[in-house]
This record gives structure tokens, C-alpha cells and sequence, in this order.
């Protein structure tokens, strides 16, 4: 099983450990149906990333995620209740049910999060770890980055990441500049101080697949220049990326695959602007459908 684990911006949202129970969450419409009758509007940020995984995984006939869910507008209340709850019950988990974690927004507590690693790396069989806005700043932040599979940074991030003194992104220093051709350089500092995984998808106009420190593939089509305006489109592909490693994808197969699928999915709904995020992913089942394996292989990728 794949364990999703993030925030919701609603201050009076109860922890919610769905998807561990009998019953799995459900995607109807614009909304994220939770098992206990609870329906959360699917906007950019974690409920994105959990519909996109669950209408990708009902698609492909894969086992669904679970997920653990808190209420957090910032104060990291709810952050810290999702973290006390994966340092206690992972242990007691079956161990070789929990195939990954994916990890998203959640309020950067460096000593939460290194009580949760040293939880996770306690397991018999440690799982995949992804890492995601929220999350992948204060694994960066905690100089654990580099115990983490996969990170989705756009360019911006993978700034920050390359910059060793940045508590955040808003301070990545003016000098490490956030262009592609700058890439090859920020991903060579990010690793020379342990501030990032093997293997990375840098999301933008071009998508680069990064793969055992290298870069793979360079994705740059169908191009559908509205994507970059509509906000959780990130979200939506490391929602694909989740799916697609629970499916059980090799690391750079998933990457390349949920690359893939968000250009086809931006290609089949021609969007404008002020599309919503949740417009996208309800078309996910139409463009999943046609999808063939051929979107994992490597050939007429750069």
C-alpha cells in the first residue's frame, strides 16, 4: 500500500487517516470523498495530488493509497498531529503493506520530521519516499535530504535546494539563478552538499528527469503554455508519479510516465488561465484510458 501525507488549508479539519481503514477514499466530481462522510474540495495542494493518485490508480487497476490528512493553515497544529501519528503507528503498521510514502504539505518542524525518518528507517522494509513542497523544504532543511528517493522541485526549488545556507525558498540567494540552462549547475550543488535525492523530476516548460544524479530525459511536449498559469498543476504531477510507483514502476519509468500523462492530459483539455485544477484532473480517466505502455519507454523523449 502507498501512504499520502499532507495538509488541508482548513483549520477545523480533524486528523484523518482514511484509506487505512476498510473502506478507501473516492474522487466524485470536484471533491475528495473521505470514508468517514467528509468532502474536501479538490484545489491545488494536497487534495489535488490525492485525486490525481486515486483516479490514476482506479484507471490502471491499482490498489488505492491511503491517506493521512490534517487540517493546517499554517500554524502547524494539525502538521505536528499527522507527525505524531506516523512516528507512533508506523511501527505497529505491517511493515511490507507500506510499499511508499509520499509526503506533501506539511509545516516545516525539523525535529518532527527527523523523529518520522528515524521511524521510517527503523522499518524492516523501508519504504519509497517522495517529497513534495512543504515537505521536501524541511527535508532539505534537516540535511536529509539525500535519505529520500525522489523529490518534484520546479526551478525555483531546485534553487533553494542548491543553495546550502537557504532556510526557504523566499531566501535562495540572487546569484543561484532559477533559469534551464542553470539546471545541470544547481543540481551539481544540491548533491555536492546533500541536498537532494538521486532522482528528481524538475517540473517547468520543460520537464527534466533526473535519474541516479543525471539527467535522463528532457520533456518538453505537446506544449500547452496555459498549464504554467493554472495553479496545482505540480500537485497533479506528483499525484501521477505516486500512482504510478504504487503501480510499480521503477523510479525514472514513474517520472517518465507521470510526465507524459500531464502533457496529454493539458493537450486533450486545450485549458485557458482560468482553468481550475479540478476541471484537468476529472479528464484524467478519459486520457488514462487511451494511455499505452509506450508512455513509460524512453524512445522520443529529448
Amino acid at each position: 500500500m502507498w501512504l499520502i501525507i499532507g495538509t488541508i488549508p482548513d483549520a477545523d479539519f480533524a486528523l484523518s487517516c482514511d484509506g487505512l481503514m476498510e473502506r478507501p477514499p473516492a474522487v466524485c466530481g470536484d471533491s475528495l470523498l473521505l470514508p468517514d462522510g467528509r468532502a474536501v474540495p479538490v484545489q491545488r495542494g494536497t487534495s489535488a495530488l490525492a485525486a490525481t493518485a486515486i483516479l490514476t490508480c482506479k484507471a490502471r487497476n491499482v490498489p488505492l493509497p491511503g491517506l493521512l490528512l490534517a487540517g493546517d493553515t499554517g500554524s502547524g497544529k494539525g502538521s505536528r498531529q499527522a507527525y505524531a501519528w506516523l512516528e507512533r503507528s508506523l511501527p505497529d503498521l505491517k511493515q511490507e503493506q507500506i510499499d511508499g510514502l509520499t509526503f506533501h504539505y506539511l509545516f516545516p518542524d525539523i525535529d518532527w520530521h527527523n523523529r518520522v525518518l528515524l521511524a521510517i528507517q527503523a522499518l524492516e522494509y523501508p519504504p519509497i519516499l517522495v517529497a513534495d513542497a512543504g515537505f521536501m523544504y524541511v527535508a532539505k532543511m534537516s540535511g536529509y535530504a539525500d535519505a529520500y528517493d525522489l523529490f518534484t522541485p520546479d526551478l525555483g526549488e531546485l534553487a533553494f535546494l542548491a543553495d546550502e545556507k537557504a532556510p526557504h525558498p523566499f531566501y535562495t540567494r540572487g546569484f543561484l539563478l532559477a533559469e534551464e540552462t542553470d539546471i545541470p549547475a544547481l543540481l551539481q550543488r544540491a548533491r555536492q552538499h546533500g541536498n537532494c535525492p538521486p532522482n528528481l523530476v524538475v517540473k517547468g516548460a520543460t520537464d527534466y528527469i533526473v535519474c541516479q544524479n543525471s539527467i535522463r530525459y528532457a520533456v518538453s511536449e505537446p506544449a500547452v503554455p496555459a498549464m504554467e498559469c493554472i495553479g496545482g498543476t505540480g500537485d497533479l504531477l506528483t499525484g501521477l508519479v505516486t500512482a504510478f510507483l504504487a503501480e510499480g514502476k521503477e523510479l525514472c519509468q514513474a517520472a517518465l510516465g507521470a510526465v507524459r500523462t500531464a502533457r496529454s492530459l493539458a493537450a486533450h483539455c486545450q485549458p485557458c488561465p482560468a482553468t481550475q485544477i479540478g476541471e484537468l484532473i476529472a479528464q484524467l480517466p478519459a486520457v488514462l484510458q487511451r494511455a499505452q505502455d509506450s508512455l513509460f519507454t524512453p524512445s522520443g523523449t529529448c
